[in-house]
């Protein structure tokens, strides 16, 4: 999932996917394919768990400065320099790249919204790889429109239940919101596919597999939820 991330966020400031398209034509001009480098800028990663945390360290890998937030503190990935813990106001404030790798909950439902939109630098870039539904779509367009958000890197959308996974070719989209996102030339969208690579698929097979045998032997699963109430 981080590494699509930062795939989406590659593929957007520098116009690789703009450039693929010129070239399927046997267009190679450079007009309008100018980005930007990502050394020295400053990512603000909202979120430090397992992918979070391999987001940071990619993002440093590129030489930029992270921001990051996270309701419990990894102390390990903080080193006071390169990457220092800080309030969600002051990644919106300083932030080139803001990433979204933080569970859907009702403190962080539309985390992203006009007041935070509002906040953020003009022309920066959001990523959100994790839940749909922590970005309000309706302010992330008007965002847009206004230039104030640069590029939009969506791997997940709000009311993806009925669209996502499925072939909507031959079909009219009646989700106004997303087809005017899709159809803006800052704005990737891809299909909630982030984890779909070989490796995360035997992991997840292996996993499940795992929790069965242990279940259906007595023994105790790591993985158990507890029943509601």
């Amino acid at each position: 999932v981080a590494e699509h991330a930062m795939a989406l966020l590659l593929t957007s400031i520098r116009r690789i996917h703009k450039a693929y398209i010129r070239t399927k034509d046997f267009n190679f001009s450079l007009s309008g394919l100018t980005g930007f480098d990502l050394h020295g800028k400053t990512v603000g990663v909202v979120g430090t768990g397992k992918i979070g945390g391999v987001f940071v360290n990619i993002c440093l890998g590129f030489g930029m400065k992270v921001l990051a937030y996270d309701k419990f503190p990894a102390k390990e990935i903080e080193d006071g320099e390169r990457v220092r813990y800080v309030e969600l106001d002051e990644i919106f404030e300083k932030s080139d790249v803001i990433s979204l790798h933080c569970p859907l909950t009702e403190e962080t439902h539309h985390l992203i919204n006009e007041d935070a939109l509002g906040k953020c630098k003009k022309g920066v870039v959001l990523l959100n790889t994790s839940r749909g539904a922590l970005v309000d779509a309706e302010a992330l367009l008007a965002g847009i429109k206004s230039r104030k958000i640069g590029a939009a890197c969506l791997d997940v959308y709000e009311e993806e239940a009925d669209l996502f996974f499925e072939d909507n070719s031959g079909h009219i989209l009646e989700d106004d919101t997303l087809a005017r996102l899709i159809s803006m030339p800052n704005v990737i969208v891809t299909s909630h596919q982030a984890f779909l690579t070989e490796e995360a698929l035997d992991n997840i097979a292996d996993t499940t597999v795992q929790n069965i045998v242990e279940i259906l032997s007595g023994a105790k699963c790591p993985n158990e939820l507890a029943a509601p109430l």
